[in-house]
């Protein structure tokens, strides 16, 4: 039976195991927060029931239903009765609606960050840091400035620093950098990125650190109404000529998450620990897509998301590599609905929040 007083040390076994749990651990402890989110998230509860799906025949993730991603729009996504410290929101562009994922403890999101990307790319310590993040800069709403606000307060590098157009200051910072022994990270957003490429510097002046393999350059993808979007091979193929390099990394991350993923220059995507894909049917987001290099309706399990939703039917288009692991990101759905949606909607969405029977 539903038991409000078991929500509190429940929620805090669950986040000791993320925060300790190896890739095996991840399918059992997925199942468990289904069952944790759907007993004390009643949006989610709700939706699940309108799926007519029984809880006690989920017993593999791919039977876990997806909380369609719009309805951080629309909806108060919470799990469970902590206080509510603040809201990342998305930016989106004039006239939208614009995603709000609650924050109930920014701490554990900062820790599963930086494991994410140190298991990829190695200690904080080891990078000066500059994130060019011009729109983002502007909100302090922003999931991403939040993430690498930590992260450049984790490198402990007196160097490190946000930059909206100051691009002559960012380039003497990254001299400044290149006299020393750690590797640089350059974070942008993808058209600032690319407005610097056309303030017409000239990038020879890291040639030396692009050689000696000492140089991250990582777009964060997406134009934001800023520019004409350009699919990620064509900013890569642009980036790479125009700022000397020889590869260009990506991360794959949004207001709806607290995890994220890395790429290489290739454009495959390596998930975090605490993070799966999955990937459905273009015309029917209740079927699977099984086969490696099909595309698909992408899926994301964040098990960081436990007082949120950690099951997100996205509105990105993908494919998985042979490993059933890493994926690429191929795109967006046009605008017709997710039929999920349109279900609430023919359903009566909203009409009812009843509390749990088991």
């Amino acid at each position: 039976m539903y038991d409000s007083k078991m929500w509190e040390p429940w929620r805090l076994e669950l986040k000791k195991k993320v925060l300790a749990m190896h890739e095996t651990d991840f399918e059992s402890i997925a199942l468990e927060m289904f069952r944790y989110t759907w007993m004390y998230n009643p949006l989610y509860r709700q939706y699940v029931n309108l799926l007519q799906v029984d809880i006690q025949t989920v017993k593999s993730i791919t039977d876990i239903p997806f909380l369609p991603i719009e309805l951080f729009k629309s909806h108060r996504v919470l799990t469970g009765d902590a206080p509510v410290l603040f809201d990342f929101e998305s930016s989106g562009t004039t006239g939208q609606i614009p995603s709000k994922h609650p924050v109930c403890d920014p701490v554990f999101y900062q820790q599963q960050s930086k494991r994410i990307f140190e298991e990829q790319y190695g200690p904080l310590a080891d990078f000066h840091i500059f994130a060019l993040l011009p729109s983002y800069l502007e909100r302090s709403t922003s999931s991403l400035v939040f993430m690498m606000n930590y992260f450049i307060k984790e490198s402990n590098s007196t160097i490190s620093g946000f930059f909206l157009n100051q691009y002559a200051e960012l380039v003497d910072q990254i001299k400044k950098a290149l006299q020393s022994d750690r590797k640089i990270w350059v974070m942008g957003v993808t058209f600032g990125l690319l407005d610097w490429v056309d303030s017409g510097e000239d990038f020879s002046f890291w040639k030396e650190a692009v050689d000696a393999g000492r140089l991250i350059v990582m777009e964060t993808g997406g134009m934001k109404g800023r520019r004409e979007e350009w699919i990620r091979e064509r900013v890569h193929e642009f980036l790479q000529s125009s700022m000397g390099l020889k590869q260009i990394a990506s991360e794959y991350g949004m207001t709806e998450l607290f995890s994220q993923a890395y790429a290489d220059s290739a454009g495959i995507f390596s998930p975090g620990i605490s993070m799966r894909v999955q990937l459905r049917e273009v015309t029917d987001p209740f079927a699977k897509v099984t086969q490696a290099g099909r595309v698909g309706g992408i899926q994301i399990i964040d098990l960081a998301n436990i007082d949120s939703c950690p099951f997100i039917e996205t509105r990105d288009l993908g494919s998985m590599e042979e490993d059933g692991i890493r994926f690429k990101v191929l795109g967006r759905f046009d605008n017709s609905e997710i039929r999920g949606c349109n279900l609430m909607v023919d359903q009566g969405w909203g009409t009812s929040q009843a509390e749990p029977s088991a």
